[in-house]
């Protein structure tokens, strides 16, 4: 486990955008294991071409910390840990919808 002394702690604002290694930091991976997944297309929307300009919002660091923790728990590779937390938003989405319709399950 990473040295938590540097470990970002707090609440994000959707206006708030983290650089690479604040999100590396905030999940306790490596920059490279953020990299990858971005380059994947299974996190962020990186449209900087210089990584050190790359910049997420808190939904992203959301998502990684799903990502990682579906990779981890499962040993699932990263295709498959991104189609699992994609289901994972799809169900939450379908649920907030019916709610607001009137539908309680």
């Amino acid at each position: 486990m990473a040295d938590n002394k540097n470990l970002i702690t707090g609440v994000l604002l959707e206006d708030v955008a983290l650089t690479l290694e604040e999100l590396a930091r905030a999940c306790e991976v490596a920059p490279d294991w953020v990299v990858r997944h971005v380059r994947a297309g299974t996190l962020g929307n990186a449209v900087a071409v210089q990584v050190t300009e790359w910049r997420f919002a808190s939904a992203d660091l959301v998502r990684a910390r799903r990502l990682l923790r579906v990779e981890r728990d499962f040993d699932a590779n990263e295709d498959l840990a991104a189609l699992v937390v994609d289901l994972g938003d799809e169900v939450r989405r379908l649920r907030t919808r019916l709610r607001a319709l009137g539908f309680e399950g």
